[in-house]
């Protein structure tokens, strides 16, 4: 199935504009297209934890931030699509405000 392969696509280091995200990783940012402000699931359809690697990749691309701190879960990354992420699927980022709500 290809989950063997990494997670961080073809990334060397040199950007976040010539990488593109690996199928998981598309998986993962499509489901910030239909949520408001982005927001990026901690779950997948499946209702298994998205794995960290996943969600750090994005980050690590500049494709997904750090939204806010989940106080029951702290170690879980809430996050959001960014301008880039947007991008990176091909869809322009409309109504992304850039702040925190």
């Amino acid at each position: 199935m290809g989950e063997g392969r990494s997670d961080r696509g073809s990334d060397t280091g040199s950007g976040a504009d010539s990488a593109r995200p690996s199928e998981p990783q598309r998986r993962y940012l499509e489901r910030g297209l239909v949520e408001p402000g982005g927001k990026l699931p901690l779950f997948d359809r499946d209702g298994r934890q998205v794995p960290r690697k996943t969600v750090e990749a994005c980050i690590g691309h500049g494709w997904a931030e750090r939204w806010t701190a989940n106080p029951i879960k702290p170690d879980w990354l809430v996050c959001r699509l960014t301008p880039a992420g947007y991008c990176a699927l091909g869809v322009a980022p409309s109504g992304w405000s850039g702040t925190r709500e």
